[in-house]
């Protein structure tokens, strides 16, 4: 597997695109993933992102798209997060990333009021609807698993079920270490993801909260599910994911330690050289 990161570690620090791609390149990373909003970008920011991560030899493996409104029970509100995720893909497509990286989103209102089964259909049939178009590009979507009791795809029997219920073959699994310890999802379950997973995010938390923070300052333990992944010989790139660093301006030392950390980890699985 490849060794990633998702650049918004360097932009919520205050460091500009460029010097980021950059910096990822320089502390030893295969590729990076790319956290933007095609609508809040214009053309000349969608070249930048592609000629400095050319220049860095750094291929773009997937692009980061939260959109919360597929699942929203107003038509208006599902037909614009379609036309948006539409736009993610084509800005994958221009960047010739491999992926869509989709977080979903949750039962609103404590499931009460719509009949949770009536938001789950929603949801899938929208994405059947966006891996229709994913597929028509050449392009696969990555739906996220996320640890909130209300999230649609929270578990690995729930996110076992979406793509079952979606089934498409443009539609596949994202993995987050630390989403499935927070989850409680014992590393074992992975294997139900065998054929059906095709990126991976890694960060650490301090099991109570989600994190994002670099593998070692909190409490996950790595190795039995990194031992499941290299199982599913899926390869592809597992993808640093770090948010919100408390010291933005030692940002480039947490992206280090992170890498070194991590590299060290999918070396002892055997996931990387």
């Amino acid at each position: 597997m490849r060794l990633g990161l998702i650049n918004s570690a360097w932009a919520q620090a205050g460091r500009d695109t460029a010097w980021g791609i950059q910096k990822t390149r320089e502390i030893g990373f295969d590729a990076i993933d790319i956290f933007t909003d095609p609508l809040d970008i214009d053309v000349r920011e969608r070249q930048l992102i592609r000629r400095e991560c050319s220049r860095a030899s750094l291929p773009i493996v997937s692009v980061c798209c939260v959109a919360t409104g597929l699942i929203d029970f107003n038509p208006s509100v599902q037909r614009f997060h379609l036309d948006r995720c539409r736009t993610f893909l084509d800005l994958c497509f221009e960047l010739e990333a491999e992926n869509l990286l989709l977080v979903l989103g949750e039962y609103i209102w404590n499931q009460e009021v719509i009949p949770p089964a009536e938001q789950w259909r929603t949801g899938a049939d929208n994405c059947r609807r966006l891996a229709d178009y994913a597929d028509s590009l050449g392009l696969k979507i990555a739906m996220e698993l996320e640890p909130f009791p209300l999230s649609l795809v929270n578990s690995v029997d729930s996110m076992v079920r979406f793509l079952d219920a979606v089934n498409h073959p443009a539609l596949a699994a994202n993995i987050d270490v630390s989403h499935l310890h927070l989850a409680k999802v014992a590393p074992e379950e992975l294997s139900r993801l065998k054929d059906r997973a095709i990126h991976v995010h890694i960060s650490d938390c301090d099991g109570i909260k989600h994190g994002d923070l670099p593998p070692g300052h909190g409490v996950v333990n790595f190795a039995p599910y990194l031992t499941e992944i290299a199982k599913l010989q899926m390869g592809g790139t597992m993808s640093i994911e770090l948010e919100y660093s408390p010291e933005p301006d030692r940002i480039e030392e947490w992206v280090r330690e992170a890498y070194t950390a991590t590299a060290a980890l999918m070396k002892a699985a055997a996931l990387r050289g």
